[in-house]
């Protein structure tokens, strides 16, 4: 159950950073908002989360869900590029999130 919860805190780590990205500079106050709450949401799943499994590879596997899947949002709705160079970077953060995973 803890990674469940890990993994839908790391989703909300990415809706509050394109809600944050959205917010044109905490301009737009919806999507400031959205990010507030998501962040809120997010820490708090973390720390259920933390409960059970370690720091090292709790924190780091949601850091990596908000990293990659804020990448990704990135390149497939903002229409930012992709590069090999930031395809293999996306690819070994992939990686070593699957380790972490598998290393607990």
């Amino acid at each position: 159950m803890a990674w469940l919860i890990l993994f839908v805190a790391g989703l909300l780590e990415v809706v509050w950073a394109v809600a944050l990205k959205q917010s044109k500079g905490l301009s737009e106050p919806g999507y400031l908002i959205i990010a507030i709450v998501s962040m809120l949401f997010s820490l708090g799943l973390l720390a259920m989360a933390l409960r059970t499994l370690p720091l090292s590879v709790g924190y780091a596997v949601w850091t990596g869900i908000g990293v990659l899947g804020a990448a990704v949002v990135g390149i497939i709705w903002l229409g930012e590029g992709l590069g090999w160079m930031k395809a293999l970077a996306l690819l070994l953060l992939a990686s070593g999130i699957l380790l972490l995973k598998f290393s607990h």
